[in-house]
């Protein structure tokens, strides 16, 4: 029941508007019902009962009026004191618009309108009554228009605090919902990113071997046999690395205690055999004194490693391929060379390995460098660090 009467109010403002003008009013009438000097009760006076209807008949309007609501209660209510000061409820009316004003409009304005409002209630009072300004009874007028004043500044403050409470709330709630779409966009990306470097290596790798075996299989039984076992390594390799993969994305935990078995650089001799064995002459080369590399550096110089092999494979139709790795103080230079098609990049292809590639390297403050060689052939370069750096706070 609370809540339909909260809800009829809120759909008809002056409902709610005119509930404290017909409680004056009828307080109002059954003030002059009331006998004098204990005489009992009568009927209610109709002089009255009438200006004080009249003295409320503005606050209908109050919320959307207020300021010309208090000027003309407030002229009704001072006319009715001129007449009949004894009235105990004069100004009730004037005191709402006064409280509603306060509620509405700036502190300034509504302080002004108080004291002057307050000021003339307690003047008019006091001449009409022929009672000094400063006498009990002109000052209690004088106090309640300066309550009513207090009253409203005091709730419209706290009106706009739980305004800005609930304005910080819904910001922070729209934060969180955008965070998470941000991480889940993140998630995403790592995901498609791992899923494209697993596949596509090992398929290309299966798809060079299967090449093999189909043109051997006549002519060569036993190498074409070899190469059947390469795929099934390759294909075995493939499925250890999804099952590793989404088994690391089905954790809660995603330290890098949680990355085994995902490869390292100890298996780059197990990834350029697979390469070897699709047809692809493949040295690795190391130079600089090794140093300690984080889990994180090395699954990402591995995965660029792996990338950029497989796009010389797939798309370069090279011979052979180096891959170096130079141990710096700090940092550790990748550079992947191919002799592939002269003096152009790689052939026709998604793009994600090179986009894959650089998002790796910059996910961790590293960067990557690819293009053709002057004198034929491709190389991707790597700068990847060997520690990274702390978090900021």
């Amino acid at each position: 029941m609370g809540a339909v009467s909260r809800r009829l109010l809120a759909r008809h403002e002056w409902i709610r508007d005119a509930l404290p003008a017909v409680v004056v009013v009828l307080v109002g009438a059954a003030a002059t019902a009331a006998g004098d000097g204990g005489s009992g009760w009568h009927a209610p006076r109709v002089g009255g009962t009438a200006w004080t209807a009249l003295a409320c008949a503005p606050l209908v309007v109050r919320s959307r009026w207020p300021l010309p609501v208090v000027v003309v209660t407030l002229a009704v209510d001072l006319t009715h004191l001129a007449v009949a000061p004894t009235f105990s409820l004069t100004p009730a009316a004037s005191l709402v618009a006064l409280y509603t004003l306060a509620t509405r409009s700036s502190r300034r304005t509504a302080w002004i309108v108080g004291l002057i409002a307050s000021a003339l209630i307690t003047a008019v009072y006091a001449i009409a009554d022929s009672e000094p300004p400063l006498a009990g009874t002109s000052l209690l007028r004088f106090d309640l228009a300066i309550a009513a004043t207090a009253l409203g500044d005091a709730v419209r403050t706290r009106r706009r605090h739980l305004a800005e409470v609930e304005a910080r709330a819904e910001r922070a709630e729209r934060t969180r919902e955008e965070e998470a779409r941000r991480r889940l966009t993140e998630e995403r990306v790592r995901i498609a990113r791992e899923l494209h470097d697993v596949v596509a290596h090992h398929i290309t790798l299966v798809n060079a071997q299967a090449g093999v075996a189909h043109h051997l299989m006549r002519n060569d039984p036993d190498r074409a046999y070899e190469a059947l076992a390469h795929i099934k390594d390759n294909s075995r390799a493939a499925l250890d690395e999804l099952r590793a993969t989404v088994g690391l994305l089905r954790q809660p935990d995603d330290g890098p205690d949680s990355r085994a078995p995902i490869p390292r650089l100890a298996d780059l001799d197990a990834l350029v055999g697979g390469v070897r064995a699709g047809g692809l002459s493949v040295q690795v080369v190391h130079t600089g004194t090794p140093r300690p590399v984080t889990a994180t550096t090395e699954l990402t110089a591995y995965r660029i490693v792996q990338e950029a092999l497989t796009n010389t494979h797939k798309h370069a139709a090279a011979a052979k391929a180096e891959v170096t790795l130079d141990y710096g103080p700090d940092r550790l230079r990748i550079t992947v060379t191919d002799d592939g098609r002269t003096g152009t990049a790689p052939g026709p292809g998604s793009g994600h390995g090179l986009i894959g590639m650089h998002e790796r390297a910059t996910a961790i403050g590293g960067t990557v460098t690819a293009g053709p060689l002057p004198d034929g052939g491709y190389q991707v370069v790597a700068e990847l660090p060997l520690a990274l750096a702390p978090a900021s706070a």
